[in-house]
């Protein structure tokens, strides 16, 4: 069942920028890539430290705290130390608000 929650404006999501939030007891990562929105799970898979505070690299979130790599359409691990996905969350664009399905 979807259940569809508003994140932030789009606004605060610039291209090429990552945003991370705390939507309904979860940590989402959002991620602005050309103008495409991605939502993540806000938590390297390898430590618990959050993706949002590293960088993107085409489609790819680069954890700034050990490397890590993962890509934000998919949520797969591309590089270690990590080897377990994270998980990708649906993403509309309403009215100029981010909203991502987290059911």
């Amino acid at each position: 069942m979807a259940d569809w929650v508003r994140v932030a404006p789009a606004a605060d999501c610039p291209p090429g920028q990552l945003l991370g939030a705390f939507v309904s007891g979860r940590k989402i990562a959002l991620a602005n890539i050309d103008g495409a929105y991605y939502a993540i799970e806000d938590e390297c898979t390898h430590q618990e430290f959050p993706l949002s505070d590293g960088e993107i690299e085409g489609t790819d979130v680069v954890c700034m705290y050990h490397g890590a790599r993962f890509d934000v359409r998919t949520g797969r691990a591309k590089a270690l130390p990590a080897i377990r996905p994270v998980r990708t969350f649906p993403v509309e664009i309403r009215d100029g608000d981010v909203y991502v399905d987290i059911g």
